[in-house]
């Protein structure tokens, strides 16, 4: 009978996630005798499998995190920030903050941070949820006014004919001065102790492995650029905006702004109490 661990790890499929944990997944790093496989979900799915504990380590909404710690602690890697950008609310047609009041805006999860986000700019807007990969069909097609981009739509939205209504990174930044955060990792409380610290050395070493071979991990990441496939300038500058030092680790600065969005949220309402964040530390 083989002593070998399996470790599953759930991300997004898109080109940052693929990005950060392609040395981990892609055999890059001695794993030591652990056995490493990859589950790909859009970030909604994963926020619902995580109230099963379906996997050791998720992909997590920071906004899905506050319902899901009694399970999962957050790593100290692997956060995805926006630093004065971030999920944007799109539209076909010239809006603002109150004309959305009362209107229809599809969001991409009930539990995705863009959601939460949404909700903190503007709490009179109405929401449907849409699958992330289809909201700019939907907003183009005229079935909702507004609609909240992420990933690649970010960048890709204006090829669509559409316009922005507000970056709710940028907004984020003139409130609080800092970062949103968006998503982070999580891992499984009942793993042991000890290998739950090596699993957050070795999603350290995997997104350092990728930053320091750069042109490498992106030929990999590039497979999940939705519409981004024959554009690698703009992929590059996806993965830039998502993969950098904010997701090598939180630091204390990006602790504080988790914090402060967690805070925020049932400050406003939104989150039904106040969770404070836990985090694994390294090896």
């Amino acid at each position: 009978m083989s002593d070998e661990i399996h470790i599953r790890i759930a991300h997004s499929p898109d080109s940052d996630d693929a990005f950060m944990f392609y040395a981990l997944t892609q055999g890059m790093l001695d794993t030591q005798g652990l056995k490493i496989s990859h589950v790909l979900e859009d970030i909604e799915t994963l926020n619902q499998a995580a109230f099963e504990g379906t996997y050791e380590i998720t992909a997590l909404s920071i906004h899905g995190y506050a319902y899901l710690a009694d399970r999962y602690a957050l790593m100290p890697s692997g956060a995805s920030f926006g630093d004065g950008y971030g999920p944007v609310v799109v539209s076909s047609e010239l809006l603002d903050r109150e004309a959305l009041v009362g209107r229809e805006v599809a969001i991409p999860g009930k539990l995705t941070t863009a959601h939460l986000a949404l909700k903190l700019w503007q709490p009179a807007v109405k929401t449907r949820i849409v699958p992330f990969d289809d909201i700019l069909d939907v907003v183009k097609a005229g079935e909702v006014p507004a609609g909240v981009v992420i990933h690649e739509g970010q960048l890709t939205f204006q090829d669509e004919g559409l316009q922005a209504v507000v970056d709710l990174g940028a907004w984020w930044r003139e409130e609080t001065d800092g970062p949103l955060p968006l998503g982070g990792n999580g891992i499984r409380k009942d793993l042991d102790p000890a290998l739950q610290r090596r699993l957050c050395t070795l999603l350290r070493q995997s997104i350092d492995y990728a930053l320091d071979h750069r042109e490498e991990a992106l030929g990999y990441a590039l497979r999940y650029a939705r519409g981004l496939e024959d554009d690698p300038v703009r992929s590059d500058r996806f993965v830039g905006m998502y993969v950098n030092d904010w997701t090598r680790d939180y630091g204390q600065a990006g602790r504080r702004a988790v914090q402060l969005l967690l805070d925020r949220g049932h400050e406003e309402g939104l989150l039904d109490h106040r969770q404070v964040a836990e985090y694994v530390e390294y090896a």
